[in-house]
């Protein structure tokens, strides 16, 4: 009986011991919790998760076409992730869906591989956010998001660049005869039939009207702008459903902006001259009061690229003066890296009118991430007056454009973004 009774004793003691234990797992649990929430670690749950489709699953592969399958469960959240945070990482096993053969809407300016570009290190390098994962681009689903809508993007030839790199990332999955082109200059529009969808796009540089708006001025000081006129342009962007703004290496000449408005004349006479980021916020205050009073945002979402940095100055980045983005094959490692070509001034006019605005816009930021791609422009590998560079003339650093992006290339990151946004 005696071993009985110790046995009978040590039952309190056991379950008071458990209790205990279970308390201090409870209280710990709660502390890392807490510590969870908060910012310090900083995380995000802005990822979609990865699986992959069963060898036999046909369907699922076609619905995948060349990205990884994701299980929608997991939404990728604009809000919470932040993209600008974080670094290139070189892949060779990723690969672009389109080539500047295989997609006849790339521009010959844009065309690097084609034009003779030898290295292709540029094609590889992905872009990875610190804390969160963006979804690889997937042009069913972004097609299917398309259905039977306008999407339609204005802004200047960067803002082409990013257009044309959405069209071809999609329509290689349309059949020939469920696709065509309308090839105006100012206004080229591309259809997939199948989806009655549009993507557009609409040449405006500065977004308000001007005198280069259909005919490019080359020289910069016989630009002027109307900064407070904006309806023979915007009449054209009525009854779009998703409209993609950009504007702002047209107005970073070096010169002071000829503005009109208000009762000045509509000719050369009358204007004055002002600083960049003077008219600037002037030409978007004016685009904004448009978007305010015309848009309704429960039938169109209104997006803007931020500014796309150029790379004239080598010094920047710690290379030899006058180079340019010339010969560069990978990008600035630095991290946070940023150089002149990106105005910080006229990012902030941007980021004060957008906070004023009554309409919802969503900001596509591809500054920071951009600003690393030092090797990602069509350099000596483009046109300049219509013809392709000669040998001798791609010698020359001084040649190099390094303002636009090569396709394949850095605007596929952009719209990468702008479709997990979508």
């Amino acid at each position: 009986m005696k071993p009985a009774r110790a046995t009978l004793l040590s039952l309190p003691i056991i379950l008071a011991a458990a209790c205990a234990l279970v308390f201090i797992a409870i209280f710990y649990a709660e502390i890392f919790s807490s510590f969870s929430s908060t910012s310090f670690f900083k995380l995000k749950c802005c990822h979609k998760r990865k699986t992959t489709p069963k060898s036999n699953d046909k369907k699922a592969k076609e619905e995948v076409g060349y990205a990884s399958f994701t299980d929608d469960r997991f939404e990728f959240d604009a809000e919470e992730c932040n993209v600008a945070n974080g670094k290139w990482v070189f892949n060779r096993s990723i690969k672009p869906i389109y080539t500047d053969r295989s997609c006849p809407y790339v521009d010959r300016q844009f065309s690097c591989s084609k034009n003779g570009r030898p290295d292709s290190r540029y094609l590889h390098w992905e872009w990875q956010p610190e804390d969160c994962t963006i979804p690889r681009f997937n042009p069913r689903l972004a097609l299917k998001k398309l259905r039977g809508k306008r999407l339609l993007f204005v802004g200047d030839s960067l803002q082409r660049n990013q257009w044309e790199s959405f069209v071809c990332m999609v329509e290689w999955i349309i059949p020939y005869n469920q696709k065509s082109m309308k090839l105006d200059p100012n206004h080229p529009v591309f259809t997939a039939k199948k989806f009655n969808a549009t993507i557009e796009f609409y040449w405006a540089p500065y977004l308000v009207n001007s005198n280069t708006d259909i005919k490019i001025i080359g020289d910069p000081k016989k630009r002027i702008i109307k900064v407070d006129s904006i309806t023979e342009r915007a009449k054209n962007w009525t009854g779009v459903d998703i409209l993609v703004f950009n504007t702002y290496v047209w107005w970073m000449s070096g010169v002071r902006i000829k503005s009109l408005w208000g009762s000045f004349a509509n000719g050369e006479e009358g204007y004055e001259e002002l600083d960049a980021p003077v008219a600037y916020k002037l030409a978007l205050k004016t685009w904004a009061n448009w978007v305010d009073s015309t848009i309704d945002p429960n039938r169109t979402r209104v997006f803007f690229t931020t500014m796309s940095p150029t790379h004239t100055r080598s010094q920047d980045w710690g290379s030899k003066e006058g180079l340019r983005c010339f010969n560069e094959t990978k990008p600035v490692r630095k991290k946070n890296y940023w150089g002149t070509g990106s105005d910080k001034t006229m990012m902030s006019v941007v980021a004060k009118v957008l906070k004023k605005m009554k309409v919802p816009v969503q900001i596509i930021n591809v500054t920071q991430i951009s600003e690393y791609r030092i090797d990602g422009h069509s350099s000596v590998y483009t046109e300049t007056g219509g013809k392709l560079l000669t040998e001798e003339e791609r010698t020359d650093p001084s040649n190099a454009d390094c303002i636009h992006w090569c396709l394949p290339g850095v605007p596929d990151t952009w719209n990468q973004i702008f479709l997990a946004m979508l």
